[in-house]
Order: structure tokens, then C-alpha cells, then sequence
């Protein structure tokens, strides 16, 4: 497999939000009568900024209480741009409707990791890549046999991710960018092959192995629902849909 093409992801954006005199937010607290200016960065506050709110100095310091995250933002993120109030949803800085319509899943994907949209060398080799990764070890297959045959599909496919790791030992050396680029193609390709044979074994159908003739989300379609036909032949417009759906929750 041929990595050297790839590239690192260009370092994340720090957003340029430097604080002025005037990027401040006061808080004037009612009990002391002290008011405290707090740095306004990117239309935020920082959380730790509010410990020094105390009525006595030995007070552990004022808390926000935000119940799931609601309105508090755990990371800055240069990759996906989200208002769903708007109806906004952005992955690096480019449009979901743009995306959706010109687009695949896998260029997407690489945009994701890469930062930018692939050239058509890139996605060759990106699509070769992940094409001839998309088989899982054999006893993969064991180890989902192990579950009861009503057990929850999102269940097994967690179980037989993490089982992935077992199997991939070297995949832990993540400073090393062929391990980190292996690691990356061995997830996106074989993600598809562990939800469709946790679906069968749910389903009492035999597992069915990847077809590379077939797109990614044909692939997928076809370790799904192929029965006893020689060729599965996927339907344009549900591997279109598929691509779409997958598209809209690639950055999770």
C-alpha cells in the first residue's frame, strides 16, 4: 500500500480570537457588590474564568451548571461548523448541501482528516486504499457468534470495534503517521463489513464478505441485504441515499 502520498492535516485554526480591552464580559455579584471582567474569545467565556467568583476567599469559586452541554463548548473544532437552530452544518468550512451533492462519503471522509478535498491521484489512492481493507479477520466472525441472537446491532458493532484493537496492536503508536494513516483506513473501511455483519447475526442470516467491485456504499448494501442472487446489484438510488446519510455523520 502506498502511503506517501498523504499528508498530514494542516494545523488546526486557533480561531484569531485574541481578547481586547474592550472583549470582556462584567459580572457585578450581587452578594459582594464586586464586579469581575471575564475575557470574551470566539463569543465565549472560559469556565475556569468564573472560579474567582467566591463571597470568601476559601469558597471553592462559582460553577456553571449546564445540564448536557446544552450551551457550553467542550473544544474549538476547525473541522465541523454546526447551528442547528439555522440549519447550518459545515465540515471544514464547506457547505453539507455542497457536499451532498458533489461529493462522496470517502471524499468527504478525506477532507475530514486531511483538511482539504482530495485530488483525483488522492482519492485513487484513498478509495484503493480503503477498498482493500474492508475484509476483518475471521475470527471477528467468532466473536460476534458469541452474542445472543437478539442482542442490539449498535452493541455488537461497539464490542467488535473494539475488538479491532486486538487484532491491530501496532495501531497504538500514533505518533507514527503510517500507523495513524493504517489505523484511519482500516476503521472507514472495515466500519461497514462489522454494522452489516452485526445486522445478519441479529437478522439469523449468514454473513455476507465485501464485494470490491462495488462502491462504499454499494459494499454496504450489499453485505446488508444480498440473499441468494450471485451478483447483488444495489439499487442507484439507495446507494445515493446511503452515501448522503453517511456524509451527514461523518464528522462523528
Amino acid at each position: 500500500m502506498s502511503t506517501e502520498q498523504q499528508t498530514e492535516a494542516p494545523a488546526e485554526d486557533d480561531g484569531g480570537g485574541v481578547a481586547t480591552g474592550t472583549d470582556t464580559l462584567s459580572v457585578t455579584d450581587n452578594r459582594t457588590g464586586r464586579t469581575y471582567e471575564l475575557p470574551i474569545e470566539d463569543d465565549t467565556i472560559k469556565a475556569l474564568d468564573l472560579r474567582q467568583i467566591k463571597v470568601h476567599e476559601d469558597d471553592f469559586g462559582m460553577m456553571a451548571f449546564d445540564p448536557a452541554f446544552t450551551n457550553t463548548a467542550s473544544c474549538r473544532s476547525s473541522i465541523t461548523y454546526i447551528d442547528g437552530e439555522a440549519g447550518i452544518l459545515e465540515h471544514r468550512g464547506i457547505p453539507i448541501e455542497q457536499l451532498c451533492e458533489h461529493s462522496t462519503f470517502l471524499e468527504v471522509a478525506y477532507l475530514l482528516v486531511f483538511g482539504e478535498l482530495p485530488t483525483r491521484p488522492q482519492l485513487e489512492a484513498w478509495v484503493h486504499d480503503v477498498t482493500h481493507h474492508t475484509f476483518v479477520h475471521e475470527d471477528i466472525k467468532k466473536f460476534l457468534s458469541g452474542f445472543r441472537y437478539d442482542a442490539h446491532p449498535m452493541g455488537m458493532l461497539l464490542a467488535s470495534t473494539g475488538a479491532l484493537s486486538t487484532f491491530y496492536p501496532d495501531s497504538n503508536q500514533i505518533q507514527d503517521p503510517v500507523e495513524r494513516y493504517l489505523a484511519t483506513i482500516r476503521l472507514i473501511a472495515k466500519m461497514p463489513t462489522l454494522a452489516a455483519f452485526s445486522y445478519r447475526h441479529n437478522m439469523g442470516l449468514p454473513y455476507v464478505y465485501p464485494d470490491n467491485d462495488l462502491t462504499y456504499p454499494e459494499n454496504f448494501l450489499s453485505m446488508m441485504f444480498k440473499m441468494t442472487e450471485a451478483k447483488y446489484e444495489p439499487d442507484p438510488r439507495l446507494a445515493k441515499a446511503i452515501d448522503v446519510l453517511f456524509i451527514l455523520h461523518a464528522d462523528h
